[in-house]
């Protein structure tokens, strides 16, 4: 069953049931976009949500970082901006694929429309003029007949008059004739024109009609099935980003089960525990014997509360609830109990230590660069080094005289820090570097004050984790932590290739550290270059050694 054949004479029902469709269409579109807008306006107040209880940034140091439920609570904030960047994708999804979409399709539906409209108005204006033709022949055919008659009618009146002369009989005749002949003619354009009439009106009602009706139909079917497949988006949109929402959601439930608030009680007591004995019994003064014993040296001795400790007036009394001052921050840390400030001190050593490692490896790679240099000229010039070696090794001696300050005040605070050791690197007169190796640890040593001559390596050792003096010249390898580039590679466990490199040009080898290489020679690669330059390779035979980076081609393993 087709428009064309069911409902050939209801055009009005069938303009109007397309632009009703038309207007679904849009009404939809309209639709989908104030639920984009509410997607959008709920994703922004999630993420200003977010950003409200977390506008808190707190470094490392602070002792809300290590809480786990201080975490997990950071975690659900991280979580619930994630989610509403899910949300944004929602709406941003539903906007490309069904409101642009549809709204771009529809605006094709109305032009077709109405091309197809003006299709039908064009054959119905063809049809009325057809039979504007039709009664306009009809009504000549209609007049000129009853003309003929009436000149009929005279001829033969004229003819029976006895007083007509022969003359006026034959004029009558031949007037009648002649409105004879006009009106067969007429009657002969009213039988053609008819014809015409109806063969129009035959092709326009089985025909141009049915087919335009047949078209407006096909185009309605099609505007309904885009439109279904735009409700089904309107759910596969939000299904899609489902599977990510949930998992948003069981990070949240993850970090609610992450709490552990023992592990919670525990942190608060390592980052506020004082290191203060409780205050001892006050003892009885006797004013009768004026002999005050609080003060006497024979008297039994109490362990010393916190404000002989901190060095508080001893005829105050040491209560728990009082407020207390803002101590003044110092450099030394001693505003700290004696357990927050050996921690602290700790704390800083390691940060020095790294920091004086950092240098070191920087000395040590600018005095290879500098051989290199030295033996070949073409590479660079030895003396644009000499401002960075300058540089290095002031911060070094810097560094230095930090650690032996720090380490002068935890041994103060009676704290007991664990062997710090590292290399560093001097020149002698010739520009070749002296490796020296440090072991810093308790800075009463004299070790700190050991000179080095050029060429002769030296370790220093000066408290080991236990609080015991080490032997100076015997350490303990398996507590020695060196970060170096070392030539002496057979010690050491052959680490696995990386990738491989093939040598573009030639290379000598000649200073420490580094191998010879010819060009086209294929090495493999063991450790990357670390921004100095350099790269460390691996013959076949197990030789291994440093050659410059930019004289290979390099071919990481993926």
């Amino acid at each position: 069953m087709d428009w064309g054949t069911e409902l050939w004479d209801q055009y009005d029902i069938i303009e109007k049931h397309t632009q009703s469709g038309l207007e679904l269409v849009e009404k939809y579109v309209k639709f989908v976009k104030e639920r984009t807008e509410i997607e959008q306006n709920y994703a922004k107040q999630l993420r200003n949500l977010s950003k409200k209880y977390s506008l808190k940034r707190i470094s490392k140091d602070e002792p809300e970082c290590r809480l786990s439920s201080y975490q997990s609570f950071l975690d659900i904030l991280n979580e619930t901006n994630d989610y509403a960047g899910q949300r944004e994708l929602i709406a941003e999804n539903m906007m490309m694929s069904i409101c642009i979409d549809l709204t771009k399709y529809l605006q094709e539906l109305k032009q077709e429309r109405k091309t197809y409209l003006m299709e039908a108005k064009k054959a119905q204006q063809s049809l009325e003029s057809t039979y504007k033709q039709l009664d306009s022949s009809k009504k000549r055919f209609e007049r000129e007949w009853r003309e003929a008659e009436r000149a009929a009618q005279y001829a033969e009146k004229t003819d029976q008059d006895i007083n007509a002369t022969k003359a006026d009989v034959e004029k009558a005749k031949q007037q009648a004739h002649m409105r004879a002949h006009v009106a067969e003619e007429c009657k002969n354009d009213y039988a053609a024109q008819l014809q015409k009439y109806n063969k129009e009106q035959n092709q326009f009602y089985f025909n141009d009609m049915p087919l335009i009706f047949n078209k407006l139909q096909d185009l309605d079917e099609k505007r309904v099935r885009k439109l279904a497949q735009g409700y089904i988006l309107f759910s596969d949109t939000e299904k899609h980003v489902m599977p990510i929402i949930g998992k948003c959601l069981e990070g949240i439930t993850k970090a609610g089960t992450n709490v552990n608030e023992r592990n919670d009680s525990m942190v608060v007591i390592e980052q506020n525990k004082s290191g203060f004995e409780r205050p001892g019994d006050v003892e009885f003064e006797d004013y009768s014997q004026g002999i005050n014993r609080a003060s006497s040296d024979s008297s039994l001795g109490t362990p010393k509360g916190p404000m002989e400790l901190l060095g508080k007036n001893r005829s105050k009394n040491f209560w728990l609830f009082s407020k207390k001052s803002k101590p003044t921050v110092t450099e030394d840390f001693g505003h700290l109990p004696p357990e927050q400030r050996r921690k602290r001190l700790q704390q800083k050593l390691e940060e020095i230590c790294k920091e004086l490692q950092k240098e070191v490896d920087q000395s040590e790679a600018l005095g290879k660069m500098k051989d290199v240099y030295e033996k070949n000229p073409q590479m660079g010039d030895p003396a644009s080094l000499a401002s960075q070696i300058s540089q290095t090794s002031h911060n070094i001696e810097r560094l230095k005289g930090e650690l032996n300050k720090y380490e002068a005040w935890l041994a103060e605070a009676g704290g007991r820090g664990d062997t710090l050791r590292y290399k560093t690197h001097s020149f002698n007169n010739n520009g070749a570097h002296d490796v020296h190796r440090y072991t810093l640890g308790s800075p009463n040593d004299s070790a700190f004050d050991a000179m080095v001559s050029p060429g002769q390596e030296t370790h220093v050792f000066l408290s080991s984790p236990d609080g015991a003096h080490s032997d100076e010249s015997t350490p303990d390898p398996s507590q020695a932590i060196y970060a170096e580039f070392d030539d002496d590679f057979e010690d050491e466990e052959l680490t696995a290739p990386i990738g491989k490199c093939t040598a573009m040009y030639n290379f000598p080898g000649a200073s420490e550290g580094t191998i010879s290489m010819q060009e086209g020679e294929v090495l493999a690669v063991v450790e990357e270059d670390k921004g100095d330059g350099w790269t460390r390779v691996r013959r076949n035979n197990g030789d291994e050694g440093y050659i410059p980076t930019s004289y290979v081609t390099i071919a990481l393993n993926k």
